[in-house]
C-alpha cells in the first residue's frame, strides 16, 4: 500500500512553525468579559515575531482562561505579554507543567 503524499502547501506550512523549543515561555491568560470574541491570540501573532500554541482554554460568558505557550526571541515574548496586558488580559507564567504530567 502505497503512502500518501503530503501537498507543498502542507510541508511549507510546517516549515514556517517551528516546534517548541528550549525558549518557549507558557503563561496562563485571564480574559474579561469584554474580551472574549475578540481574536486577542491572532492579533498578538500578528504584531509580533512569536509562535503561539494554546496548550489549555476555557471560556464561558464571564471570563477565558488559556494556558498559552509563546516561543519566539525573549524580547519579542516579554513586548507580546506586555501588550496583552495592555489590551487588558492579566497574564501570569505557568509555574509548574501540570499540562503534560
Amino acid at each position: 500500500m502505497a503512502t500518501p503524499k503530503k501537498s507543498p502547501k502542507t510541508k511549507a506550512a510546517a516549515a514556517t512553525a517551528p516546534p517548541a523549543g528550549p525558549r518557549a515561555r507558557r503563561f496562563w491568560l485571564m480574559y474579561p468579559p469584554k474580551l472574549i470574541t475578540t481574536p486577542v491570540i491572532w492579533q498578538l501573532s500578528q504584531k509580533f515575531p512569536v509562535v503561539t500554541n494554546v496548550r489549555q482554554a476555557s471560556v464561558t460568558d464571564e471570563i477565558g482562561i488559556v494556558c498559552l505557550e509563546l516561543d519566539g526571541p525573549s524580547e519579542a515574548v516579554e513586548e507580546a505579554v506586555q501588550w496583552l496586558e495592555k489590551t487588558g488580559v492579566k497574564v501570569e507564567p505557568v509555574e509548574i507543567n501540570v499540562i503534560e504530567s
